[in-house]
């Protein structure tokens, strides 16, 4: 059987735009001999929908679209994720549904079994979970149909302690199969790949028939969607695998021997080209599906602001990215050269700002005030601030997403000013530690200089201060990127790290530099999703809490 895979981009909530490019990209499988067309979860209306499903006429609207699709399918049936009411009243307002789409009509659904509660998903929150899996007859084979998290009950999933025994696989595999279908939504992170794969194929081999797993592609608010959609044969073998972060349809038969070219070429690449192609894809998504075409950079003459630059030029063009810096009294003549060069290299449009007006203006304003007292980060701060109050307003004047610049390291210990360098609409490199953002500078110039090599030998600084380094109030960065990921994505403790080895005094001042600085993240703008545990909506450490672990 021919099966054609839809990896497409859709908008959460546009669902006229979303019914078109499922409709296009039918047509177009159809044109090329699919004889089944299957496409991600939720596609009609987005996924992540969230609170949208609570408003009273979405899911109304949603199936009224799913029925406008299923009027155009013709012979060959399309499966679409969709939303369907809860006609019960009682449970959960709403189904998180597959449509089987033949001859103009849904001739029947499918509803999701298990229903994801952990890190960035909430589902239980919106949706009644179904009993079992769905198995519908079609042209004489069963198919058996699976949405997302349905197939994620793997031994290596520590998730999988969440449900019983019968799982929807097993289910299956008892009922017998020709043909497992999963519609699915499954964010990107670092190394999720390769689970995602050893997952498709020991799931083709327990149901022991084939398994189509087509996934979502695209950016939606902090979360990346990879596509990489998977077909295995029976046995496990790669039968296809398509595109990383790009849309892509193909037709896989799944009665044929594996091909030579079975996935892609960027199916399976180097971590450090998925984190490059998620940031520009998350970067491209969040600015284009709300609204800008133009983004705005603060260059310092950093490697932060430098990565992120680097990564809008290629999500937007570098015709419609601006690079500004904004020096003070304090900035050294290499970081001002280094943001220039960066912008030359790079073809973007740069502008140089002073901002020693305003902030000896801020100074004199609050001398009064501040007579008798020792100069201090107060002080320092106004000249971030300063620089963020002249970015917003070329970002409004302009129309411009402001991009911030600050990485993990520096969100998790507060080394980052509210209102200064936290402005902005999207914290692009809010979830790479600073070793990885050298390690992905490095990768950048692998070929020729496009971040000057200034910007990644010299030691960094906040330049707030003469002579500042980030060293002077942090531990260096590898040390404190190991103690990070220990304490902040592995809940690990003080005395688990010290055990690892880390000095006591280091990990006692940086886990209380990360609890102090929970009211900073709560402001902060929301941050593309690269590795498990992210700051934001998958991370909810109370603000008000007097817990030390």
């Amino acid at each position: 059987m021919r099966i054609g895979l839809a990896q497409i981009n859709t908008i959460v909530g546009d669902l006229a735009g979303n019914r078109r490019r499922i409709l296009d990209a039918y047509r177009a499988l159809v044109a090329q001999g699919a004889e089944l067309v299957l496409f991600p979860e939720l596609v009609v209306c987005g996924y992540p929908p969230r609170d949208l499903l609570f408003k009273r006429r979405f899911v109304r609207d949603v199936e009224a679209s799913t029925r406008a699709i299923a009027a155009e399918v013709g012979e060959v049936p399309a499966v679409v994720g969709t939303v369907e009411a809860n006609p019960t009243g009682t449970g959960r307002p709403a189904f998180n549904a597959a449509a089987f789409c033949h001859r103009g009509q849904v001739l029947r659904s499918a509803h999701k079994c298990l229903l994801p509660t952990y890190d960035v998903f909430d589902e239980d929150r919106y949706f009644e979970p179904a009993p079992e899996p769905t198995v519908i007859e079609f042209a004489g084979r069963r198919l058996g149909i699976t949405i997302c998290e349905d197939i994620w009950t793997h031994e290596m999933i520590s998730t999988r302690r969440l449900y019983g025994a019968q799982t929807p696989v097993a289910r299956l595999a008892a009922q017998g199969c020709d043909l497992v279908l999963n519609l699915s939504a499954s964010p990107w992170n670092c190394g999720k790949g390769r689970v995602r794969q050893t997952l498709v194929a020991d799931t083709a081999r327990a149901v022991r028939a084939p398994v189509v797993y087509v996934n979502s592609v695209g950016g939606n608010d902090e979360l990346i969607f990879d596509g990489r959609s998977i077909v295995c044969g029976a046995d496990g073998r790669l039968l296809g695998g398509l595109a990383a972060f790009r849309e892509e349809l193909h037709v896989v038969d799944v009665a044929a021997p594996p091909a030579p070219q079975a996935a892609h070429a960027t199916y399976e690449q180097a971590e450090l080209a998925d984190v490059f192609d998620a940031l520009v894809l998350g970067v491209r998504d969040y600015a284009h599906k709300t609204g800008f075409k133009k983004a705005l950079i603060g260059l310092s003459g950093g490697i932060d602001s430098a990565l992120v630059a680097v990564l809008a030029a290629a999500a937007l063009g570098p015709e419609n990215v601006t690079g500004v810096s904004l020096p003070s009294v304090i900035s050294s003549q290499h970081s001002k050269d280094d943001a220039a060069t960066l912008a030359r290299a790079l073809g973007i449009s740069f502008h140089t700002v002073s901002i020693a007006a305003v902030v000896a203006a801020a100074e004199q304003s609050l001398a009064p005030q501040f007579a008798g007292t020792t100069r201090d980060i107060a002080e320092e701060n106004i000249q971030a601030r300063a620089r963020g109050l002249l970015l917003m307003a070329m970002s409004n004047k302009f129309n411009s997403l402001l991009l911030t610049t600050g990485n993990k390291s520096e969100l998790a210990v507060g080394y980052c000013t509210l209102y200064g360098d936290m402005c902005g609409g999207l914290a692009v490199i809010s979830d790479v530690f600073k070793t990885q953002v050298y390690a992905l500078s490095r990768w950048i110039n692998r070929e020729r200089e496009i971040i000057p090599q200034n910007t990644i030998d010299k030691a960094p600084s906040a330049e707030l201060r003469p002579n500042q380094t980030d060293q002077d109030s942090l531990p260096p960065y590898d040390q404190l990127d190991a103690i990070l990921k220990g304490y902040v994505e592995d809940g690990l403790s003080r005395a688990d790290l010290v055990a690892q080895g880390f000095p006591e005094a280091v990990v006692n001042d940086v886990v209380r530099k990360v609890d102090l600085s929970e009211y900073k993240r709560k402001q902060a703008a929301p941050g593309l999703k690269i590795t498990p545990l992210a700051f934001g909506v998958g991370r909810r450490i109370p603000i008000v809490q007097k817990y030390v672990s």
